[in-house]
């Protein structure tokens, strides 16, 4: 039925696409490994902006305070 080229060129083709194969897996691999990189760095950024918004409102805060002291020490009464 086959000949013995048809075995030879089978076997080729089955080494061939395994190999594609492995390549492939090996890309996801590093597609992976750049997300999650990228994600790390994200996750960084999206730290340190909570961490200045939160200085921003704890400042806010503190004006706040000191506005109100203000008013309050001069008999003014706030119009908003």
């Amino acid at each position: 039925m086959f000949s013995k080229k048809h075995l030879k060129t089978a076997r080729t083709l089955g080494a061939v696409v395994v190999a594609m194969g492995l390549a492939s897996c090996a890309t996801y691999d590093d597609d992976f490994a750049r997300i999650d990189s990228r994600l790390d760095q994200l996750d960084t950024r999206v730290q340190g902006a909570a961490q200045s918004a939160d200085r921003a409102n704890a400042r806010l805060d503190q004006l706040e305070s000191r506005v109100q002291q203000i008013q309050t020490s001069s008999g003014n009464v706030p119009r908003g």
